[in-house]
């Protein structure tokens, strides 16, 4: 039986990494409070709604960067595997923060930074394909779930071994339940535009 790598510890500092509340202290900073105004999400999009494409950039820089992070400190220990445990937490952390009382974001961007460690290469094909859908439908959320669904294939596609693949199988399916009430609102024709920003 072999021992258990002391480096899982980290996937707790990685969880606690992802609570940090971005869109909230940049909100608060400009005298808004994202989780009170436009969808109530406390993510970038709903951002650079309320408060501008430069508050929306940072709120999004900050989240991929709680991705980023955690997964390059579970690569640092050596083992794949934890990179992806500690990313996976980064995620959780954002959707579920125990700071707020498990209210959180939708987890995209730092879905996404952790995609960016993990599946370099791939992860450039998984931004086009965004950018793409973003701009044929004008709705930022169509596009997250698209590329949310994208992810594991891609993982499948480049060959990381299947439980990698399930562990991104498990963040996309993460990202569309919190997408739960956007896509209610595609089926509807009543999701909010990004043509239709704040300010």
């Amino acid at each position: 039986m072999q021992p258990v790598d002391l480096g899982w510890v980290l996937v707790v500092p990685a969880y606690l990494l992802g609570t940090f509340p971005t869109a909230i202290l940049v909100g608060r900073r400009m005298g808004s409070d994202p989780t009170a105004e436009g969808s109530g999400n406390p993510g970038a999009s709903n951002t650079m709604r309320n408060l501008g494409r430069r508050a929306g950039a940072v709120v999004l820089a900050g989240d991929l960067g709680k991705g980023v992070v955690a997964a390059l400190v579970g690569l640092a220990t050596g083992n794949r595997a934890i990179g992806v445990g500690c990313g996976l937490a980064a995620v959780v952390g954002h959707v579920f923060p125990v700071t707020r009382r498990f209210r959180g974001g939708k987890g995209v961007a730092t879905a996404a930074g952790v995609v960016a460690v993990l599946l370099p290469l791939a992860s450039v094909g998984l931004v086009v394909l965004w950018v793409v859908v973003a701009r044929w439908s004008g709705v930022a959320s169509l596009a997250s779930l698209v590329v949310a669904a994208a992810a594991p294939l891609a993982a499948a596609a480049t060959g990381r071994p299947a439980g990698e693949v399930a562990a991104f199988a498990a963040c996309a399916a993460l990202v569309v339940l919190r997408h739960r009430d956007n896509i209610g609102r595609l089926r509807r024709g009543e999701e909010r535009s990004l043509r239709r920003q704040g300010r």
